[in-house]
C-alpha cells in the first residue's frame, strides 16, 4: 500500500519535478563539486568522463546539483534547485605538486621517442593512470533554477520554472553532482526566459569558443531572441569590421517585420535604419552564401505567405539622396528649402552644416545661426511684414549660394521695402540707387533680390551720408515697433558682407530639392506610425549631412512620441537602428544631456522608442547611453581598451579574454532583457530564403560571414 501511494504521489508531482530534471541528463555525468561559495564552484572531474562528454571547453555552462534522477523529490526542498555554473580555468587540485612531479618523470622516460606517450600502458601503471586523470575546474556561479508555484485568483496553482541569479545558501560539507548540458537540457537552458513570450526567432546555435568541433556535441542547439526584447530598449552591437554585426541586424530587424505575418500572433513595429554603405538597401552578395543569388534585407517581405506579398511589398520603403534605376519607388530625402512649411527645417540643416564647417566660431555665422523662422498668428500688420522681410532676404540669400529655386517661385518685395527707404537709398549715390530701382518692379529676379539685399546691407551697415540714420530716426518717430530693421534681418543682411558667405551656406546643398514641398522627416514619420520598415541609404552623403539628417528625422520621431505620452495616448511602437554609431551618436565625452539621441537612450524606453546601435569601438559611446543599454551583442575585439569598457557591464567580464583572441565571423556573445545570462552562440547567415531556389535555400544556414 505504501509503495502504491508513493507511486502516485511521484506521479502527481512528476511535471513540476521534470522542470528541473529536465535541465540535465544523467548521461552527461562529468564530476563532482569539491568548494562552493557564493561566487565560485570548485569541481573534480576525470579524463573518462570529460571524454565521455566531448569535452568541457573553457566558458561552457555546467550545472551542479543534489537531484538523483532515478528518486522522487519534493520541489519545495530546499536539495531541490539547479546550479548554473559557467567554466572558466583549471584550479590545482591538493595533489597537485605530486602528480606534476610524477608526470615530469614519466615524460623523462619516454623522451625522444616519437612512438609513445608518458600516460600509456607500460609507462604508467593503471591505478597511477587513474588517479592522475583527476583535475580541478574553477566556475563562475550564475544562478539557481528552481521551481515556484504562481497562485492567480480562480486558478489551481501553477507551477513554474523560475531563475535567480544567485545562490541563496550553501553547505561546504554537502556534495553536488555536476552535468553537461547537451541537446534538450541545453536549449532549454540557453533558452530560458523569465516570462514568457508570443515571438521568438532563431538566431544561431550554440559556440562556447573559437575552436569548435562538432564532437562537442552543442552545434545543434539552437540560440533563439525574442524581438519583443528590443521594443522601447536599447541594444548595441560591438564588434571589429566583418565580424558579423551587420548580419546580426539584419537577422534582427527581419524577425521583427516577420511579427506581422504570424498567425494568432501579428504585431507591426515601425523600424528605421540608417544605413551608411547602403547594404540594407541595395542587393548585394554578402546576404547569400551563392554569388549568384544576391538579395537584400529590403526584400525581407518576400519570405511572408505568398498571397500576402502584394500587401506586404509596401511595408518597406527605401529613402536616400538620390534614385537609382534599380529602386524606381525610392523616396528621396531631401528638402525643398524655399517653401512656407520647410523654412525653419531648412533652415536647422543650414545651421548644423555651418557648425561642421571651419567657420562656426565666427561672429556673423554664429548670428546668422540664431536666426528663427516662427510665423506670426496674424498675416498683418508690423510683426507680419518684419516676418515676410526676412523671409524674402533668406530665400534671395539661397537662390545666390546655388539652391535652385522653384518653378513659378518668384521673389515678391510687395510692400516689404517702402518708399522712404528706396528715396533714402537713391539719396546715398548710385550704387545704392540703382538696387533700390530694381526693387520697385513687378517681374524681380532671384539675382536682383539677392543683390538688392547685398546692397541694403551695406546701406545698413556703411550709413553713407547718414541717409540711414536719418531714415530710420523718421521711421521710429512714426512707427511703434522700433528700428525699421530688426536683428534677425541684420543678421541674415551681415551674410552678404563677408565673401564667403553665401558660398559657406552652399554646404547645405545635398539636401535640398525645388520639386517637393514635403519634409521627409514627417513623412519617415508616418511610414513608422504605420509599422512599415523604412531604410535610409546614406551611401551617397558626406558624414555631416548624414548626421544631421539622422539627427533631425530621430528628434521629430521623438517629439512626436513624447507629445503622444503627455497627451495620455500611447506613443507608437518604433525601433531605430544606427550603424557605424561613432559616426552618428553622440561622442563619449560629449555632456549635453538635451541631445536627442541621449535622451532617447534614457527616456526612450516610456515613449516606446528603441535604440539599436553598432560600432566597432566600445568606448566611443556617451556613457549615458552605454549605462542604459539593455542588450548585448559582442564580437570579437581587438584591443583592451575596448574589452576593458565591457567589464563593466553584466559578465563579459568572463568573456574578456576569449573576445580579445577569437576573431571568427559571426561569433558573438549575447545578452538580451528576457534572459538573465550572457550566451555564447554562433549566429546564422542572414539571407531571404524565398528569394532562392529551393535547392539552394536549403543549404544555406552555414556559419555568418556578416559585415
Amino acid at each position: 500500500m505504501t509503495s502504491i501511494v508513493r507511486e502516485l504521489s511521484r506521479s502527481l508531482n512528476e511535471p513540476e519535478q521534470k522542470l528541473l530534471s529536465d535541465l540535465f541528463d544523467p548521461q552527461s555525468y562529468v564530476g563532482e563539486v569539491f568548494s562552493l561559495s557564493y561566487e565560485t564552484a570548485l569541481l573534480q572531474v576525470h579524463d573518462h568522463h570529460r571524454r565521455k562528454v566531448g569535452g568541457i571547453p573553457a566558458l561552457s555552462f555546467l550545472v551542479a546539483t543534489r537531484i538523483s534522477p532515478d528518486e522522487d523529490f519534493d520541489v519545495e526542498s530546499e536539495d531541490a534547485s539547479v546550479i548554473l555554473l559557467r567554466v572558466m580555468d583549471r584550479v590545482d587540485l591538493p595533489s597537485e605538486d605530486v602528480a606534476t612531479g610524477i608526470r615530469v618523470e614519466l615524460s623523462r622516460q619516454v623522451s625522444g621517442d616519437p612512438n609513445r606517450n608518458w600516460e600509456e600502458d607500460g609507462v604508467m601503471d593503471p591505478e597511477t593512470s587513474h588517479l592522475l586523470s583527476f583535475a580541478g575546474i574553477k566556475c563562475r556561479v550564475i544562478g539557481t533554477f528552481y521551481v515556484t508555484r504562481e497562485n492567480r485568483p480562480g486558478q489551481a496553482p501553477q507551477s513554474i520554472l523560475s531563475f535567480g541569479s544567485d545562490i541563496s545558501n550553501y553547505y561546504p560539507n554537502r556534495g553536488l553532482k555536476v552535468y553537461k548540458p547537451k541537446g534538450k537540457a541545453l536549449s532549454k537552458i540557453v533558452n530560458y526566459r523569465s516570462e514568457p513570450t508570443q515571438h521568438e526567432t532563431e538566431i544561431g546555435f550554440v559556440r562556447y569558443a573559437s575552436t569548435h568541433r562538432q564532437f562537442q556535441s552543442v552545434d545543434d542547439v539552437p540560440v533563439r531572441i525574442t524581438p519583443e526584447d528590443l521594443s522601447g530598449q536599447k541594444t548595441a552591437l560591438f564588434g571589429m569590421t566583418r565580424t558579423g554585426k551587420s548580419n546580426t541586424v539584419k537577422i534582427i530587424a527581419s524577425s521583427v517585420f516577420a511579427m506581422r505575418w504570424e498567425i494568432g500572433n501579428e504585431r507591426k513595429i515601425g523600424q528605421i535604419i540608417f544605413d551608411p554603405d547602403g547594404e540594407y538597401a541595395n542587393v548585394n552578395t554578402q546576404d547569400a552564401n551563392d554569388p549568384k543569388y544576391p538579395s537584400a534585407l529590403k526584400n525581407a517581405w518576400m519570405d511572408a505567405p505568398s498571397d500576402r506579398h502584394g500587401e506586404l511589398r509596401s511595408d518597406i520603403v527605401t529613402y536616400g539622396i538620390n534614385r537609382p534605376d534599380y529602386d524606381p519607388e525610392r523616396k528621396l530625402m531631401l528638402v525643398n528649402f524655399y517653401e512656407d512649411r520647410n523654412l525653419q527645417v531648412g533652415k536647422k540643416i543650414i545651421d548644423e552644416a555651418l557648425a561642421q564647417s571651419g567657420s562656426r566660431g565666427s561672429n556673423y555665422i554664429a548670428n546668422f545661426r540664431d536666426v528663427r523662422f516662427s510665423k506670426p498668428s496674424e498675416d498683418i500688420g508690423s510683426e507680419a511684414t518684419r516676418y515676410k522681410r526676412r523671409v524674402f532676404a533668406y530665400r534671395a540669400l539661397l537662390s545666390q549660394a546655388g539652391f535652385s529655386v522653384p518653378h513659378n517661385f518668384r521673389p515678391n518685395a510687395k510692400s516689404l521695402f517702402n518708399k522712404e527707404l528706396r528715396d533714402a537709398m537713391r539719396k546715398a549715390g548710385e550704387h545704392y540707387a540703382n538696387p533700390a530701382k530694381s526693387i520697385e518692379k513687378d517681374s524681380l529676379e532671384w539675382n536682383e533680390a539677392a543683390r538688392f539685399c547685398e546692397v541694403l546691407g551695406e546701406f545698413i551697415n556703411n550709413n553713407p551720408n547718414k541717409a540711414y540714420t536719418e531714415f530710420n530716426d523718421a521711421y521710429i518717430k512714426n512707427s511703434s515697433s522700433g528700428e525699421w530693421a530688426d536683428e534677425d534681418l541684420k543678421k541674415i543682411l551681415a551674410m552678404w558682407q563677408y565673401p564667403n558667405g553665401p558660398r559657406l551656406i552652399g554646404a547645405a546643398l545635398p539636401n535640398h530639392t525645388n520639386d517637393t514641398d514635403d519634409d521627409f522627416a514627417v513623412d519617415i514619420y508616418e511610414h513608422l506610425k504605420a509599422g512599415r520598415m523604412v531604410i535610409v541609404d546614406q551611401s551617397s552623403g558626406d558624414l555631416p549631412l548624414n548626421k544631421n539628417s539622422a539627427y533631425r528625422t530621430m528628434e521629430y520621431i521623438f517629439k512626436e512620441n513624447q507629445k503622444l505620452f503627455r497627451n495620455g495616448k500611447e506613443p507608437h511602437d518604433i525601433l531605430v537602428y544606427v550603424e557605424e554609431a561613432h559616426d552618428i551618436l553622440p561622442a563619449s565625452n560629449e555632456l549635453d544631456l538635451s541631445d536627442t539621441w541621449i535622451r532617447t537612450a534614457k527616456e526612450g524606453a516610456k515613449y516606446n522608442i528603441g535604440l539599436v546601435y553598432s560600432t566597432q569601438e566600445v568606448s566611443s559611446i556617451q556613457p549615458n547611453i552605454l549605462k542604459n543599454t539593455t542588450n548585448w551583442f559582442i564580437g570579437h575585439l581587438n584591443n583592451t581598451d575596448e574589452t576593458r569598457e565591457l567589464r563593466k557591464y553584466y559578465d563579459f567580464a568572463d568573456f574578456e579574454a576569449s573576445i580579445r583572441r577569437a576573431a571568427d565571423k559571426g561569433f558573438l556573445r549575447i545578452k538580451t532583457l528576457s534572459n538573465q545570462y550572457v550566451v555564447p552562440a554562433q549566429v546564422n547567415q542572414f539571407y531571404i530564403k524565398n528569394s532562392l531556389p529551393p535547392t539552394v535555400a536549403k543549404g544555406q544556414m552555414t556559419l555568418a560571414a556578416g559585415s
